[in-house]
């Protein structure tokens, strides 16, 4: 019996070339994966800096215009367009290895964040040329004692200047901003932020907040690289005002951020301004 033989298979058709104008476009990437990427962590802005003159160009987008944020309003202000003031030729940032001493060359006045629209600026915070007095700054602290202490540690510290500026919002919420240039990274770290600020509260009571806790619901997932943040929220029982504060270590500047609101302070706005400020500084 002979072995039966099959038929051999057809090639298939050959497919017709190709054009570049044929091709489809590559697929969209599925929009639910960009907003779990970019979802806003706590209603916090967190994005990247790349140096000198690089605009947060967020800031001015509508919500529905960024995924993730398609939602009704949580509270955020609408902060201008930010950048970050130009470093004068030559000088390295404040993050650079050649910048061991951490030093902001940018003006320090121009790395203030600015009032959110709609909100009331505090002239008087804006001092002389721009330079606040420190005792205007040591105003924001209860007891004497206190406030002579700090004046002490600021001049042994080699503080050399303060810029600061200030707000209210509609609502009532009242912010102040105070920048504190020293002369090297150290100095903050070592002499004032680790020391004064610590976790478990801060060694200065400010007025109308004498009790105050670590905030715990400030996301980690907001720090800003290159700086160090300690946050506190008065605790229940308050008076007529809760107080919200935040001091942040970022080179050879010890920033204060505080916020105070009749009633309740909302999170949110807190937040935003801390990481704002973080990046301007960072």
């Amino acid at each position: 019996m002979t072995e039966q033989q099959q038929a051999p298979v057809p090639a298939p058709p050959a497919e017709p070339p190709v054009t570049p104008g044929d091709r489809p476009p590559p697929a969209r990437r599925d929009r639910r994966v960009l907003r779990a990427a970019l979802r806003w962590t706590a209603a916090v802005a967190v994005f990247a800096v790349a140096g000198a003159g690089t605009a947060y160009g967020i800031t001015r987008m509508e919500r529905t215009d960024v995924p993730g944020l398609a939602t009704g309003s949580d509270g955020r202000w609408d902060y201008p367009l930010l950048t970050k003031p130009p470093l004068p030729s030559g000088s390295p940032g404040p993050r650079a290895e050649s910048n061991p001493a951490g030093t902001h060359h940018a003006d320090l006045r121009a790395l203030l964040l600015p009032a959110p629209e709609g909100a009331e600026e505090n002239e008087a915070l804006r001092g002389s040329d721009g330079w606040l007095a420190t005792e205007d700054f040591l105003g924001e602290f209860t007891e004497k004692a206190d406030r002579d202490d700090f004046r002490q540690r600021l001049v042994d510290g080699g503080l050399r200047h303060i810029a600061a500026r200030g707000w209210t919002t509609e609502d009532g919420t009242r912010t102040r901003v105070y920048l504190l240039q020293f002369d090297t990274a150290a100095m903050v770290d070592d002499r004032f932020h680790g020391v004064l600020f610590p976790y478990s509260g801060p060694a200065y009571p400010v007025r109308g907040a004498e009790a105050v806790v670590s905030d715990e619901d400030f996301p980690e997932e907001a720090t800003v690289p290159g700086v160090t943040r300690t946050a506190y929220v008065e605790s229940a029982p308050y008076g007529a005002e809760q107080d919200r504060q935040a001091y942040l270590a970022a080179g050879d500047v010890l920033a204060v951020v505080l916020q105070s609101r009749k009633g309740t302070a909302p999170a949110v706005p807190f937040q935003q301004t801390v990481v704002l400020q973080s990046q301007l500084l960072g």
